[in-house]
């Protein structure tokens, strides 16, 4: 039986130490406050993050980060983005010898434009082939009623991603492998800054059309940035790419949509995240992930249009008229 920590008890957190759990593992879930961690052991249930959802009986949960590292064989990180290196350089001293970091996260730091794997192999000196990558479009309430759902287990070496395929692959969670840890992450990141220009649009009031042209046009970003930082453009056709684009735009689950839906309702920044319980990666990614655009050469105007609203308090009806004003261009993707 594969022994797996889990660091991290928020929605997606639990839902995959569940899936985890499912797929026969034995699986510990850290998280920082004891009363969650309680009434996942004595009720199985997590009510904060998922209210209605009974957890196996299996899952253990504790505060204690020894307890939660001990003898694991896969240590899958689901804490915000921007708390990673932060919380890694807390652990390292606990990680076991060998161990395989698994991002659950989708996000860009800020300050350095690393994406999560990188951070991993920077702050606790390991190899490509000891960091994996789960990735695709999943909506944490709808895999914890036991949808069917799929995503990409994705590590430089194929035998890790075949190893942590085995791990958490169940029968209603089916999990592809992949080599492509670059697409993953670019795909993974940038979606969530689509989402909340699709939000936005949303909550203006703007149809189908408009939606279908943000995601589409969204989707030429996620691979041009991605082919030049050395991805494998197939993988952005996969669930790595338009799927999880697609499931993140489209869904009222979606935290990046919904807090683009309150900004085109007309509430301030501030009021928006006043009322946003759990994080939206793509607020904070949307600047690092500009910064690794312009690096590169790669134009991401949809992109540097959310870091505006975001970021320099542009007006959104000034956002849209700058974005379908632009020069016309003939339709391409990748590089």
């Amino acid at each position: 039986m594969t022994r797996v920590a889990v660091m991290g008890a928020g929605s997606w957190g639990t839902v995959f130490a569940k899936v985890l759990v499912d797929a026969g593992s034995d699986v510990v879930l850290w998280g920082r406050r004891s009363e969650v961690t309680r009434e996942i052991n004595e009720r199985h249930e997590n009510t904060e993050y998922l209210p209605g959802v009974t957890l196996p009986e299996r899952l253990r949960a504790t505060t204690d980060v020894a307890e939660a590292l001990e003898g694991a064989e896969f240590v899958c990180l689901a804490v915000p983005a921007q708390t990673l290196r932060e919380n890694l350089a807390a652990w390292a001293p606990r990680i076991p010898d060998g161990a395989v970091m698994v991002s659950l996260m989708k996000g860009i730091e800020s300050g350095t434009s690393l994406r999560m794997s990188e951070v991993i192999t920077e702050v606790l000196g390991v190899g490509p082939e000891r960091v994996g990558v789960v990735c695709g479009p999943n909506l944490a309430p709808e895999i914890a009623r036991e949808e069917p759902g799929a995503a990409v287990a994705a590590c430089a070496d194929e035998e890790t991603a075949l190893r942590l395929q085995g791990a958490c692959m169940n029968p209603y969670f089916r999990v592809y492998t992949s080599t492509d840890v670059i697409g993953c992450e670019v795909g993974g990141a940038v979606k969530n800054v689509i989402a909340l220009c699709v939000g936005i649009a949303t909550g203006l009031g703007f149809g189908d059309s408009t939606k279908a042209l943000l995601m589409t046009r969204g989707l030429a970003e996620i691979i041009r940035l991605g082919v030049t930082l050395g991805a494998q453009e197939p993988t952005f056709a996969g669930l790595a790419g338009l799927g999880d684009l697609v499931g993140t735009c489209s869904s009222p689950f979606s935290r990046n949509r919904t807090f683009g839906e309150n900004l085109g309702r007309g509430m301030t920044l501030e009021e928006v995240i006043a009322v946003t319980r759990q994080t939206a990666e793509g607020v904070k990614s949307a600047l690092p992930i500009l910064s690794l655009a312009r690096e590169h050469a790669v134009e991401m105007p949809i992109t540097e249009i959310v870091a505006a609203v975001m970021h320099d308090g542009v007006p959104i009806e000034e956002a849209y008229l700058k974005l379908m004003t632009r020069s016309p261009k003939p339709e391409r993707y990748g590089v």
